[in-house]
């Protein structure tokens, strides 16, 4: 069963799967993995989930380690990343 999220929801649920995994700095998370977790769950594959990381990684929310094979959150933008997060939560969503 595929969700058909919005690319706003789909870059808050990647943000929040990665936070969810406690990866901060310098302990990042492999990025064909949540491709591969988030790609069965949304449709278009993974394709949608690359193209919104890519977003994220320029808008600065996460960082890329090891060559581009591997992000994190950006821990200089953490009061804003929880701010959305949060505002996501409580429905008070709206588009970056």
């Amino acid at each position: 069963m595929a969700f058909d999220l919005n690319d706003d929801q789909l870059k808050a649920a990647i943000m929040e799967f990665i936070l969810k995994k406690g990866r901060w700095g310098a302990h990042y998370y492999p990025i064909d993995t949540l491709v591969n977790f988030l790609g069965r769950k949304i449709r278009k594959d993974g394709k949608r989930v690359k193209a919104a990381i890519r977003v994220l990684v320029n808008d600065r929310y996460l960082l890329v380690h090891k060559r581009g094979d591997t992000i994190s959150l950006n821990p200089a933008r953490s009061k804003e990343i929880m701010d959305l997060l949060n505002r996501k939560r409580s429905g008070q969503y709206e588009s970056w």
